[in-house]
């Protein structure tokens, strides 16, 4: 009789080590995500690795410095890469690690594959060049490329036996990967800036004097960027306090795991808001043992435990 895990046969060697190529891109590029997904058991931490490490290869083709028409040509050859893992058309003997990692995974987990898809057509809206005039235009890529990640995640996690409420788990899930890119875009204004991107809409940036750009260490002369950054500081700020309804939702672990991965975003942008021109001056980041007070606190379930007293007491 074969081993098992979780009550799943045991992965053949191929497949392990397509996992291990996997959770070592997950490790050396998204500290905060690998930090995250230590607290789940090993099947789900190997397959929330290899849909990172799929996704991983999406971004880097469209963050790259190849010309825009050979970024929409590799795309689309990740999006055909994509139709054969959907088709279970990928053998574990496979050359490509993630490809084999990633079918073994949809085999385990009722992964939602076309997430990846949103995800392949939001970078292809980067490569296009797209701009966002309104919030509203941008939810519509933070969902491609964020949102799509909640709920993809969503797939690996399952909700809890008896979860209240739990048909509204892919919203929470979409919603808390919104708050998520929020805080990322935040984070990265200056950088993005320096790649000739702007992600902050558009009407946003005019209401408080930031037409400009930020090009450099401080904002345009007569901008009120204090004001912006608080202001959305204030809107990530209620799409967390949205999303987490999905904790109560979860089991243990799985909810340790968004628990810890969110509220390193909550902190990060804790000290976004205290000091919004460190955005302008560096990548603002958390000490290692801030992170792993987070990590305990979500294992802990205090988190889970007080969302599901706030969701009671709405009912009431």
């Amino acid at each position: 009789m074969s081993a098992t895990v979780e009550g799943h046969p045991q992965s053949s060697a191929p497949v392990q080590a397509a996992y291990s190529y996997c959770e070592a891109v997950t490790g050396q590029q998204a500290r905060n995500f690998a930090y995250g997904i230590r607290l789940l058991p090993a099947e789900k931490r190997q397959a929330m690795s290899a849909l990172y490490a799929f996704s991983r290869r999406v971004d880097d083709i469209g963050d790259g410095t190849l010309a825009p028409e050979v970024k929409q040509e590799r795309l689309e050859a990740t999006r055909t890469l994509l139709d054969r893992i959907r088709a279970g058309e990928v053998e574990e003997d496979d050359t490509d690690p993630v490809a084999v990692a990633l079918a073994d995974s949809a085999r385990r987990f009722p992964i939602p594959l076309d997430g990846l898809d949103e995800l392949i057509d939001g970078v292809l809206m980067d490569v296009h060049g797209a701009t966002f005039e309104t919030w509203d235009d941008l939810k519509v890529y933070c969902r491609c490329v964020a949102g799509a990640i909640g709920r993809l995640s969503l797939g690996v996690f399952g909700t809890a036996p008896g979860a209240q409420g739990a048909d509204r788990a892919p919203e929470y899930a979409d919603t808390l990967g919104l708050a998520l890119q929020l805080t990322n875009i935040l984070r990265d204004v200056r950088e993005d800036a320096e790649n000739g991107r702007t992600y902050l809409p558009g009407d946003d940036l005019a209401k408080f004097g930031c037409g400009e750009g930020f090009g450099g260490e401080t904002p345009p002369a007569g901008a009120d960027f204090d004001g912006l950054v608080h202001f959305e500081v204030r809107r990530a700020r209620a799409l967390f306090a949205e999303g987490y309804r999905l904790l109560p939702m979860l089991d243990r672990r799985s909810g340790a795991c968004v628990a810890a991965m969110a509220g390193i975003y909550r902190r990060l942008l804790d000290r976004i808001e205290r000091d919004p021109g460190a955005v302008l001056r560096g990548r603002v980041s958390l000490p290692g043992r801030e992170k792993a007070y987070v990590a305990v606190r979500g294992l802990s379930g205090l988190d889970t435990r007080h969302i599901a007293r706030r969701t009671v007491r709405r009912r009431a």
